[in-house]
C-alpha cells in the first residue's frame, strides 16, 4: 500500500437531508480534520431540525456494491459505520466488511435520531450486537443505546456509567467510548473511554444551544479521521472532543431551521463575519 500525506476514511451510514447528521455530518468532520472521505449510503432518509419523516433504506446489493467500489480502488485508512437500519443491511454491510478485516472501525451504533425517531428497529439489535460490534476497534454509544445493547435501565449518574462498560466489552468490543452527554445535573459533559482493564475520562464543558442534531456521528467520524492521521485512541479521543466542542460552541453563528439545528463544523476555518473569497 503506498503510503499518503492525507489518509483516507470511509463512513458507512444514512443520509440526512436536512445535512446535519449521517454522511452529510461524517464528510464535513473528515474535511475539517484533513482527511479524505468517501461514503457508502445505506438509507435515505427525508428529514429536518424537527424530524425524520421517510426512511428508505438502500437495496442490499447497492450497498455491498458500493463498499466494494471504494474499498478495491481505495486505500482506506479508518471506516465510521453509522446508520444501518436493518438486520438485512447489518449483515449486508458485516458480509462486505469480512474482507477487509484489518480496516480500524468506529461503530456508532445509531437507534435514535435527535427528534426522537427510531432508526434502528429493537429486532436489528442483536444482529448488530452479533455482526457488527465484535468487528468494531471502538463503538461510541450514547446511554440510550448502550442501556439497549446490553439490556439495562439507561444509567442516571457517573457510578452507573462505570458499572456499563463491562457489560458492554462482554459484547466483543475492544474499546468503548461510553457518551455520558443524557446525564442531568452536571455542568460537564462526561465520556469514559475503557479497554476493558483501565477507564479514562474525558470532561467537557456544557454549552448552552439546541443546535446539537449530529453531535454522535460528527464525534465518532472525528475519531476515526484522526485515528486514521495514526494519533493513539486517548488523543484521537481528546482531540476529537475538543473538535466536537468548537463546533457546538459556535453553532449558534449558523441560521439551521428552527429545531435542533446542526453544528458548525468548519467553525475553525470561516464564520459568517469572513468576507468573501474571490477565485
Amino acid at each position: 500500500m503506498k503510503s499518503f500525506a492525507i489518509p483516507n476514511v470511509l463512513t458507512i451510514a444514512g443520509s440526512d437531508s436536512g445535512g446535519g447528521a449521517g454522511i452529510q455530518a461524517d464528510l464535513k468532520a473528515f474535511s475539517a480534520l484533513g482527511v479524505y472521505g468517501a461514503s457508502v449510503i445505506t438509507a435515505v432518509t427525508a428529514q429536518n431540525t424537527h424530524t425524520v419523516s421517510a426512511i428508505h433504506p438502500i437495496p442490499n446489493d447497492v450497498i455491498a456494491a458500493q463498499i466494494d467500489a471504494v474499498l478495491t480502488d481505495i486505500a482506506i485508512h479508518a471506516i465510521k459505520v453509522g446508520m444501518l437500519g436493518s438486520v438485512d443491511i447489518i449483515e449486508t454491510v458485516a458480509q462486505a466488511l469480512s474482507r477487509y478485516p484489518t480496516i480500524p472501525l468506529v461503530v456508532d451504533p445509531v437507534m435514535i435520531s435527535k427528534s426522537g425517531s427510531a432508526l434502528l428497529p429493537m429486532n436489528a439489535v442483536a444482529a448488530l450486537k452479533q455482526k457488527i460490534l465484535p468487528r468494531a476497534y471502538l463503538i461510541t454509544p450514547n446511554l440510550p443505546e448502550a442501556a439497549a445493547l446490553v439490556g439495562l435501565d439507561e444509567p442516571t449518574t457517573i457510578d452507573g456509567m462505570y458499572a456499563l462498560l463491562p457489560k458492554l466489552h462482554e459484547l466483543g468490543v475492544k474499546h468503548v467510548l461510553l457518551k455520558g452527554g443524557h446525564l442531568e445535573g452536571d455542568n460537564d459533559a462526561v465520556d469514559l473511554l475503557s479497554d476493558g482493564k483501565h477507564v479514562q475520562a474525558y470532561r467537557a464543558k456544557r454549552i448552552n444551544t439546541q443546535n446539537t442534531h449530529g453531535t454522535g456521528c460528527t464525534l465518532s467520524s472525528a475519531i476515526t479521521a484522526l485515528l486514521a492521521k495514526h494519533l493513539s485512541l486517548d488523543a484521537a479521543v481528546s482531540q476529537a472532543k475538543v473538535y466536537l466542542s468548537e463546533s457546538i460552541a459556535a453553532a449558534d453563528q449558523l441560521d439551521v431551521g428552527s429545531g435542533h439545528g446542526p453544528l458548525h463544523h468548519f467553525a475553525t476555518l470561516w464564520n459568517s463575519t469572513s468576507d468573501v473569497r474571490e477565485y
